[in-house]
């Protein structure tokens, strides 16, 4: 003799699939870093921008390049001070690009009327502050202040002129 519930079909169990990436991102939260050498160029700007999937911020630089180390901070520093400095956001960034904030006499070549403000954030989704930190010994410090700690991702692009530009994209989501 058959029980019913033996005969009752069952349903398969697929294994879970997995979601696709938010915008194709796959950038993760760990450190981005190239080093920590240094080059002559100054940088001259700060700007930022947002975009679909992402905001972004970018560092103007009048030459080549120095290498770059961009990660998470518990608590963001000044440089050779080592002063805490304050970021509005749940997460902090540090940015420290190999290039000085002045030239070869020590002449200020970027230097913003408000440090704290590189520049405004209203209606982004991600960025809530960027500051500069300092120049010191031939690197640039800026703290990135962002909603939360999210997918970031560091990279150089040639260009405008001779000179060469780091971004920073930090995703809106996981």
């Amino acid at each position: 003799m058959l029980a019913v519930g033996a005969l009752t079909p069952v349903a398969a169990i697929a294994p879970a699939a997995h979601a696709a990436p938010y915008c194709g991102i796959t950038w993760g939260s760990l450190p981005k870093v190239t080093g920590f050498d240094t080059a002559q160029a100054p940088l001259t700007d700060v700007r930022s921008g947002r975009h679909t999937c992402f905001d972004r911020v970018v560092v103007d630089i009048s030459g080549d390049a120095g290498e770059y180390a961009v990660r998470y901070v518990s608590t963001y520093r000044a440089p050779g001070s080592g002063q805490a400095l304050s970021l509005r956001g749940g997460a902090k960034i540090e940015v420290l690009v190999g290039n000085p904030a002045y030239d070869a006499d020590g002449d200020a070549v970027y230097d913003p009327a408000n440090p704290a403000e590189l520049v405004g954030t209203g209606g982004y989704r991600t960025l809530r502050q960027v500051r500069l930190g300092g120049s010191f010994e031939g690197q640039t410090s800026f703290g990135l202040g962002v909603r939360a700690r999210l997918p970031m991702r560091a990279f150089v692009l040639d260009g405008p002129g001779s000179g060469q530009r780091l971004v920073v994209d930090v995703a809106h989501r996981w």
